[in-house]
């Protein structure tokens, strides 16, 4: 077995979206290849309804995969192709774009106003940009969770882990999503295929992560938010860590124990063309996207 290096540790940073929300933005908009399958991961985590009731109104998709869960509070769903829903604390929906789609998502916050969710973005292969939209709406109690003797939880969205497959399936990049949480004082190594990225997203507590290239305890120097800042090993809220190659992530919970996000996926490694929602292989898909959104030809009819 081999640890998998810490490539970087970065904070997310604000910034709003849709009408108005008010959202973490964990990467996004930079370097396709960095993350490759996955283009953006946002944390929309807000205490005030002001801050988020604006929603995301009607806005297309093409050529990407959208992850949305939620922690809680709740979100209305609709689309251009008549499919609506509603999805509460701890449901997941992994829409697939494909063709394009005109879609809104209207968040509500719990009985204190409070609202907490990922939406992340997964490419396609230029092979499947073009196929048929279709959602995978998954309810919290479809989604199995394996506690271990120490108090580990691990909520198993999307591929296997310790025995138990997430409710998601039939995804181009063959991702493993996973939602953990590791007790207080409890050093924890979980498995990840050596072939896919990797990356963690702590939204709870703190915790350390084991560094390959790095004895523990050390003094790391990484920029986050365009300064250089000591950063030690311990690594707390809206925190994001990118790993390199290796087949395990070794995690040292704080004294709160430590909640956090592993994805990881196949790389589809693959020309990227991309302008806001859409995202395709080449600038002339791109602008015929475009085109097709102007004289409303965007949609294509079911097959």
């Amino acid at each position: 077995m081999s640890l998998r290096p810490i490539e970087r540790l970065s904070h997310a940073r604000p910034t709003m979206e849709g009408a108005g929300v008010k959202l973490h933005r964990a990467f996004g908009f930079g370097d396709p290849s960095e993350l490759d399958p996955f283009l953006l991961l946002d944390d929309f985590r807000n205490e005030r309804p002001e801050d988020y009731l604006a929603g995301f109104p009607w806005h297309p998709h093409r050529g990407i995969e959208t992850i949305t869960y939620v922690l809680s509070g709740s979100v209305e769903h609709s689309d251009s192709l008549g499919n609506s829903g509603r999805l509460g604390g701890g449901d997941v929906q992994w829409m697939t774009a494909g063709s394009g789609i005109l879609h809104q998502e209207m968040p509500t916050g719990n009985k204190k106003g409070q609202m907490h969710g990922f939406q992340l973005w997964a490419n396609l292969p230029g092979s499947l940009k073009m196929t048929a939209p279709r959602y995978q709406d998954v309810s919290g109690g479809e989604i199995p969770e394996v506690i271990d003797d120490d108090g580990t939880r691990v909520r198993v969205i999307v591929g296997s882990f310790w025995g138990k497959t997430g409710p998601v399936d039939g995804i181009a990049a063959e991702p493993q999503y996973l939602d953990i949480f590791v007790p207080a004082g409890v050093k924890k190594t979980f498995p990840v295929d050596t072939y896919r990225r990797a990356f963690a997203y702590v939204f709870e507590g703190a915790g350390a992560f084991a560094d390959a290239s790095k004895p523990t305890g050390v003094l790391l120097e990484k920029e986050v938010a365009g300064r250089e800042v000591n950063i030690r090993d311990m690594s707390g809220d809206r925190t994001l860590i990118r790993f390199g190659s290796g087949d395990e992530v070794t995690v040292q919970a704080g004294p709160e124990g430590i909640r956090f996000l592993l994805i990881s996926g196949a790389p589809i490694q693959e020309p990227v063309a991309w302008h806001g929602p859409i995202v395709m292989n080449t600038q002339a898909e791109l602008a015929q996207a475009f085109s097709e959104l102007r004289n409303g030809t965007f949609i294509r009819p079911a097959h």
